[in-house]
């Protein structure tokens, strides 16, 4: 989505940025290289820092004793939304002993039929006729959000909040939703609030070479131009738009949320940095 918009990212978008993210993050795959193809978008956005994902993966084996409370509590808390049937990746659904989810990265959702505290069953199912298709023995649970709202991060977000805009003062639905746990649409544009700190995509491959094609600096320039012109409409327009009735819209300095032009020459000293041309 564009830099500070009032929507948040395509959740299925976000759940591959994430499964990337923690793949990349497992280390290197046996004796074989890895090339990872991205935009200059991309890599300028700052990301949740490897540290957000280390437990981040919930495994569930059939036959384990399992909390069927800590396993909703893990699924409010990585983004999963409720809903009455689940039909598309990231909503999960509760009918007494039965927790259906739809996990990012599977091709059907998973039915958890538990019998006390004991995964009795997964079962694969057809999201549009919600019937079995077929049999797991175990599924890996990953987030379907960047932020994790548990108590930890809300603290964080009001904190850094009320420090970059001053005391909250009347009607304010983003701040409101947080500091009652509740997700809120665009949330993901304040990230650096929810994180100690933020990463980038170069972080999580260390040791990799940097490979630009001749369009890179070009597209550094827009994106960077794209970001400043962006965030110089959020600071023009007024706390609230009267007419409109819009509530207000505090926009994180940018070198919060993105890498900038100086900082991205900086992180390439010291890599391999190839640079391609159209010209023999």
């Amino acid at each position: 989505c564009l830099p500070y918009d009032r929507f948040s990212p395509n959740p299925q978008i976000v759940s591959r940025r994430i499964q990337t993210l923690i793949r990349l993050m497992r280390g290197r795959v046996p004796k074989a290289g890895r090339v990872v193809l991205t935009t200059m978008s991309a890599v300028l956005q700052r990301v949740p820092p490897r540290a957000a994902f280390a437990d981040a993966v919930l495994r569930i084996v059939q036959g384990e004793r399992r909390d069927p409370e800590v396993l909703l509590s893990f699924l409010q808390r990585h983004g999963y939304v409720r809903a009455e049937t689940v039909v598309e990746a990231g909503e999960y659904a509760v009918r007494g002993g039965i927790i259906d989810v739809f996990p990012p990265g599977l091709a059907e959702p998973v039915r958890l039929d538990f019998f006390g505290d004991e995964v009795e069953s997964i079962r694969v199912f057809d999201p549009a006729s919600q019937r079995t298709t077929g049999k797991r023995k175990s599924v890996d649970l990953k987030p379907v959000s960047e932020i994790s709202l548990d108590e930890e991060s809300i603290v964080r977000f009001r904190s850094g909040y009320r420090a970059l805009f001053g005391a909250v003062e009347g009607d304010d639905p983003l701040y409101e939703a947080v500091s009652a746990g509740r997700r809120h649409s665009g949330m993901e544009h304040w990230l650096p609030l929810f994180h100690e700190h933020l990463e980038t995509v170069l972080d999580y491959v260390p040791e990799a070479a940097v490979v630009l094609d001749h369009h890179g600096a070009e597209a550094l320039e827009a994106r960077l131009d794209l970001i400043s012109e962006y965030y110089a409409a959020r600071l023009a327009r007024p706390p609230a738009d009267l007419l409109t009735g819009s509530p207000p819209y505090h926009a994180v300095p940018p070198d919060r949320l993105f890498v900038s032009g100086e900082e991205w020459r900086h992180r390439l000293d010291g890599r391999l940095v190839v640079e391609l041309s159209p010209f023999a």
